[in-house]
């Protein structure tokens, strides 16, 4: 009797089969566009600016930083966190012109699919970041060099966060809906998330279970110890678990919705 003849290569699955270069090139020209550059670089900016003066009366001490580098991280990390969830919003457009049946019959998967999109969306991320970054040593933003490398980073990366929920919200809503609500869903997440003005007390336990506590306290953490200017401390244990708590959560939304626009199990 001939011996089993084991499957091509080729022919075996992977969770991220049909993801390439060429998927990667296409989605990143896809989201440069002049309007979503525009905006997500002018409005973590022009916050900025209006916020890096208000420090805390009685003055704004920090462990290796001044109040200007605390609001530039807390900018980088909401313009982030908007630029990465409008970017990856507009999977709702794609849904709305049959681009998920397309999907559907074609060998990507879906986890291979939604890396593509929140890959995409975070390098998009990086734009406000950067901007956010240069004004921050144009205007007095002073902390340790350790410190400019790793809360830049961290905003950068955590806003894979908001790339999930950007998936979510863009599957779930249509186009004209969705088009509406990064911008408005984002600067709420960032008052509640300590992003704006610094939060003490009772506002800043509630700040500990939203989305944006996770990324934002990990970002400061190198200026700040983990203190607030009320002498409130938050661990990075705490803040990890938020960050990975979310992320799997919105991710889970993410797929699901997917799988409900293509059909696939």
């Amino acid at each position: 009797m001939a011996a089993a003849v084991p499957a091509p290569a080729a022919a075996r699955t992977s969770v991220f089969n049909g993801v390439n270069p060429t998927f990667v090139r296409y989605e990143l020209r896809r989201r440069f566009n002049r309007q979503t550059t525009i905006f997500t670089v002018l409005l973590p900016a022009v916050l900025y600016l209006a916020l890096f003066r208000t420090a805390p009366s009685g003055g704004a001490s920090l462990p290796h930083g001044n109040f200007a580098a605390w609001m530039m991280i807390g900018q980088a990390v909401y313009g982030a966190a908007t630029a990465a969830v409008s970017s990856a919003a507009t999977i709702s457009v794609e849904k709305s012109v049959g681009w998920m049946r397309t999907i559907a019959m074609s060998p990507l998967t879906p986890p291979g699919y939604l890396l593509v999109k929140v890959l995409c969306s975070v390098l998009m991320a990086g734009v406000p970041v950067a901007i956010v970054g240069v004004l921050g040593t144009l205007t007095g933003a002073h902390a340790d060099a350790n410190v400019w490398v790793v809360s830049l980073l961290v905003a950068w990366v955590g806003s894979a966060v908001f790339a999930a929920l950007g998936i979510g919200m863009g599957l779930a809503m249509k186009p004209d809906v969705v088009m509406h609500m990064p911008g408005l869903t984002m600067t709420a997440l960032a008052f509640l998330g300590n992003l704006f003005i610094p939060l003490s007390g009772t506002m800043l336990e509630v700040s500990r279970y939203t989305p944006m506590y996770g990324v934002a306290t990990l970002a400061r953490y190198p200026l700040n110890d983990g203190f607030s200017f009320h002498g409130e401390h938050s661990s990075v244990a705490g803040a990890v678990f938020n960050l990975l708590a979310w992320f799997a959560g919105f991710s889970f939304l993410a797929v699901r919705r997917f799988r409900k626009s293509t059909g696939r199990p």
